[in-house]
């Protein structure tokens, strides 16, 4: 019985990758064959028609990059954004020369998203700048530590915590915030476990004062409607030793921020290092309205380790 079965499995996979050739007529499809054909033998083996590395190695192109000996600049977003906010800096830093990476931050909970962003730092040859923004500085702070190779973080209008600090409690230190409870929408989303999860928006009605106030309104309407999610966990997970306490820090302050208060900002920024600069009038979204002051930030970073 279960020789037929698994016949029939190979007869289907072979269906499949024939249907795949007739739409593609290309390699990809002469990699699914040569998989389905496989799949009816015991001594079966992962394809790699895809030119993908399975065994989680190094790929030749990232060690290449490291023996040119710039360092890779890994860019982690925040709530309720996602990496086309960095699109200015990368396309300038990959002009230079520089391997960039932008992470796609899960925006579930600190630990797991600090865990996931390890998890691609952990993959990377040599020097790396992290660089990370409002929710994502937190992640950072996380995320680097025992990752020997990160060699400076920074910090553009982000959350630095120290342990035990939560963004609750940091955005609520001092007046300014303009991200109250009655600014956000609450969707409930099924977790794993079967329980309920709670994903934060911000309401279009105070969108672009709270979060990009100095971006055009056609801009900030499209951000508003393709926001990503911000899970409560993340807002209230208590964070752990800070990476910032032995690996230097820079910080950009935005001087007109209404999402994390500039006086909380300064106060984060002098508690992790000596390199801070300000992005004057800027709101919680510099990378996008200040991008050469930002970029001249990163590449201080950059040039302290490089």
């Amino acid at each position: 019985m279960f020789s037929k079965i698994h016949s029939r499995r190979g007869r289907q996979l072979l269906a499949t990758a024939a249907t795949f050739a007739a739409l593609t007529g290309g390699a990809l499809a002469t990699a699914a064959v040569a998989t389905a054909h496989t799949t009816e033998s015991s001594s079966a083996k992962p394809a790699t028609g895809l030119g993908l590395n399975l065994n989680g190695n190094t790929s030749s192109t990232d060690k290449a990059e490291a023996k040119a000996g710039k360092p890779t600049v890994v860019f982690v977003h925040g709530g309720w954004a996602d990496n086309t906010g960095w699109n200015s800096e990368i396309a300038s830093l990959r002009t230079e020369g520089y391997p960039v990476i932008g992470v796609a931050n899960p925006l579930r909970g600190l630990t797991s998203d600090a865990d996931y962003v390890r998890s691609v730092l952990q993959t990377i040859n040599g020097p790396i700048v992290l660089v990370g923004h409002s929710y994502g500085g937190a992640v950072i702070t996380n995320a680097a530590r025992g990752v020997d190779n990160v060699e400076a973080l920074v910090y553009i209008a982000a959350f630095a915590p120290d342990t035990g600090d939560t963004l609750q409690q940091l955005v609520t230190k001092n007046p300014g915030t303009h991200i109250t409870p009655d600014a956000l929408t609450e969707r409930p989303y099924p977790l794993p476990d079967g329980s309920t999860g709670i994903d934060l928006y911000i309401k279009a009605s105070v969108f672009r004062d709270a979060f990009a106030g100095d971006l055009p309104r056609s801009t900030t309407r499209l951000m508003q409607a393709t926001q990503r999610p911000f899970s409560v966990q993340a807002f209230t997970e208590a964070s752990g030793d800070p990476a910032w306490k032995t690996i230097p820090s820079w910080y950009l302050v935005a001087t007109n921020d209404h999402a994390i208060p500039p006086k909380t900002q300064r106060f984060m920024a002098h508690r992790a290092g000596e390199h801070v600069f300000r992005a004057k009038g800027a709101s919680h979204v510099p990378m996008q309205s200040q991008p050469q002051k930002t970029l001249h930030v990163i590449e201080t970073a950059i040039h302290a380790v490089d």
